[in-house]
């Protein structure tokens, strides 16, 4: 008689750990990835209400504030934006442009404490102002696969 085949063989068995490990390497890295880029998105959503803010200012003033972090000229408190745990540190220079210093809250690896430059675009007779966005100064910076599209 003959016995019918119980089980899998060892190479059955080395093939699937095979490709599964394959794509464990392919799907780990690419995971982090999109981890890195939805912490960011916290910092994006952190800063919004300072983004508007300052389009508000442009709009009623034809201009930025003359003075560097004058926070209370665009109706927020003197000290600035609240921080937390994503964004430590805000500045905003007189052409507008905003800056975060990000948290290590984020506990994102790549992006911890790096800075975060938002910068507004504005035309003559523009009701909309657009947002560029960079990752930090030249020693400072985060990559540009994580920034994605600036808002």
């Amino acid at each position: 008689m003959k016995q019918i085949q119980k089980g899998f063989t060892l190479i059955e068995l080395m093939i699937v750990v095979a490709i599964i490990g394959i794509l464990a390497a392919v799907a780990i890295p690419a995971y982090q990835d999109y981890v890195v880029k939805a912490k960011l998105s916290k910092v994006v959503n952190a800063v919004d209400s300072v983004k508007l803010a300052v389009a508000n200012y442009y709009q009623e003033n034809g201009s930025f504030p003359a003075t560097a972090n004058s926070w209370a000229s665009l109706g927020l408190a003197a000290a600035g934006p609240t921080a937390t745990t994503e964004v430590t540190g805000y500045a905003m220079a007189t052409t507008g442009a905003l800056t975060m210093t990000l948290g290590t809250g984020i506990k994102a690896v790549g992006i911890d404490g790096l800075t975060y430059i938002l910068t507004p675009s504005t035309t003559a007779q523009q009701t909309v102002m657009t947002w560029g966005c960079t990752g930090g100064t030249v020693t400072d910076t985060i990559a540009k696969k994580y920034l994605g599209n600036c808002p």
